[in-house]
């Protein structure tokens, strides 16, 4: 089978780590590297033995490409998954995949002629994956109660972009890294967040503009209830501990990073060994929904939750009240005024 040229738009680290990952996949073969450095996008190309272009429409409507793999900064996620999806594309764009509901509308609309992918990475990570599997199985009855504390250490002053620090850019931490966890909560509880509220705390770096922590308590639209803690302030990059403790009416599961087998050391972190080759697993689904032998893990309801919820704790954070996601249904200008230039 000849593989599917792909078109990746993005030359930050997601796009070194996606470029890697796609090289271990012969079924799909980057042809394109796209971003506004040239200079950058022909380092990132080189590695894969791609062509590199600051014209990032023609990249992505090339008749020769098949798929595009969007992975440059939030505001471009929507224009470019539109301009892809008009053009007959199949389209991986990484998480947060909008800045408002409207945005994703678009984004699921311009695609419905061929796929859209959201890659929420924590449902391809191995312990996630066993404990959804448990979940809907029935292993445990009907989820009801989830625990999940997420510590790591990342987001230090120096360490972030001014995008990212700006919730107009951004949609603001619980929108740009806490997509992620509540996309794992919709999954492991199995319905979408219906009310959140959300506080957010400067630990390690007071002076950041933007909490590096902070908690969401949700309640789910059939009355399932999470606790999610999202801490960005451990002191070292790379370090990271996890706890899930999932209940349900017959019984309950429980992971920890505590409990893997593994040494670290201060010249040696690897990455725990539940979040092991989680991209690479992600975009060899991806594969398979290019080529037509899956349909998308990750589906439009399910991402539209996800980004509900995360966009409710956003604004239960600069409010400091409870909100219900049909404020943000009603809304659907949130954040859709955000610029749309190109971030890369």
């Amino acid at each position: 089978m000849t593989p599917a040229a792909v078109a990746v738009v993005g030359t930050g680290t997601s796009a070194v780590e996606h470029l890697r990952a796609l090289q271990q996949i012969p079924r799909l073969r980057v042809r394109w590297v796209a971003g506004s450095d040239l200079a950058r996008a022909e380092e990132l190309a080189r590695l894969v033995g791609a062509r590199a272009t600051t014209d990032i429409h023609g990249a992505v409507t090339d008749p020769a490409v098949q798929a595009v793999d969007i992975v440059n900064a939030t505001p471009g996620h929507a224009p470019w998954t539109i301009v892809a999806g008009h053009a007959g594309k199949h389209v991986h764009v990484d998480q947060p995949a909008a800045l408002s509901l409207a945005q994703l509308d678009a984004m699921t609309a311009a695609t419905r002629h061929t796929s859209l992918l959201v890659g929420q990475t924590v449902r391809f990570q191995p312990a996630v994956a066993r404990l959804a599997r448990a979940a809907q199985s029935g292993e445990v009855g009907t989820p009801r109660l989830l625990h999940i504390s997420w510590y790591t250490g990342h987001a230090w002053p120096g360490g972030w972009r001014s995008w990212q620090l700006d919730p107009a850019l951004s949609g603001g931490h619980p929108v740009h890294n806490g997509t992620h966890i509540l996309d794992a909560a919709t999954w492991l509880l199995g319905s979408a967040p219906a009310e959140v509220f959300a506080r957010g705390v400067r630990t390690f770096s007071p002076d950041m503009e933007s909490p590096d922590s902070f908690q969401v308590q949700l309640r789910t639209a059939d009355g399932g209830l999470a606790t999610l803690e999202l801490c960005y302030a451990l002191r070292r990059r790379g370090d990271m501990l996890r706890r899930v403790v999932l209940v349900g009416t017959g019984g309950t599961l429980r992971h920890s990073t505590e409990d893997e087998p593994g040494l670290t050391s201060d010249a040696a972190r690897p990455a725990p060994l539940s979040l092991e080759g989680a991209l690479r697993v992600q975009l060899e689904h991806w594969a398979d929904v290019v080529t037509g032998t899956a349909r998308p893990l990750v589906r439009p309801d399910q991402v539209r939750g996800a980004l509900a919820g995360a966009l409710a704790a956003q604004r239960s954070l600069v409010t400091g009240r409870r909100v219900h996601v049909t404020e943000i249904e009603a809304d659907p200008v949130v954040g859709a005024n955000a610029p749309v230039e190109e971030v890369l």
